[in-house]
């Protein structure tokens, strides 16, 4: 008789909070984004801090209005380690026009510990208690790690756009709620 070998044991979800974000969110988000790793598949370097100012702003403001934002994501300590959450799509000139957009960006050393899919799982969560249907997320064709948090929460590959940065290939990812 065999035995089956026993498979090793999942990782805890790490702890994660989001908060909306405050004005010294968008310096700490100036600083933790001015990362060409980070920064690869958003034009490939920061935004000038005025940017992140307006940002934060806007992001106050859907907070408030819509009951959703890009929320501050911190660590169970309090440490900004970027931000996770949804907001209109903000092009009107390609992609999912009208729909909500999940989306993520981390500091390089958020990566690769499960913050990423645990902050978005808590997002999707907040995103039904508001009865929102569905939601996407737009992804550079290249981002292999993005990807792989959007097919973790149970997202597909609905559609292929190209983008106006240079003619970039995005793939957008949806999911109902």
């Amino acid at each position: 008789m065999s035995i089956a070998p026993v498979p090793p044991p999942t990782a805890p979800a790490p702890a994660v909070r989001l908060r909306v974000p405050t004005d010294e969110d968008a310096l700490i988000w100036h600083r933790i984004f001015d990362d060409p790793e980070v920064m690869e598949f958003h034009g490939g370097r920061s935004a000038e801090f005025s940017v992140y100012e307006e940002l934060t702003a806007r992001q106050r403001r859907h907070d408030a209005e819509l009951g959703f934002c890009l929320w501050t994501l911190t660590d169970e300590d309090g440490t900004v380690l970027g931000f996770t959450g949804a907001q209109p799509w903000p092009h009107t000139h390609f992609g999912p026009v009208g729909a909500i957009e999940i989306g993520w960006r981390l500091a390089r050393t958020a990566w690769g510990r499960g913050y990423a899919t645990a902050a978005a799982r808590t997002t999707l969560e907040r995103l039904r208690a508001a009865g929102v249907p569905d939601v996407v997320a737009m992804i550079d064709s290249r981002n292999a790690r993005s990807i792989a948090v959007a097919e973790r929460l149970g997202m597909r590959h609905a559609e292929t756009f190209t983008t106006p940065r240079a003619g970039q290939e995005g793939y957008c990812y949806r999911l109902e709620l």
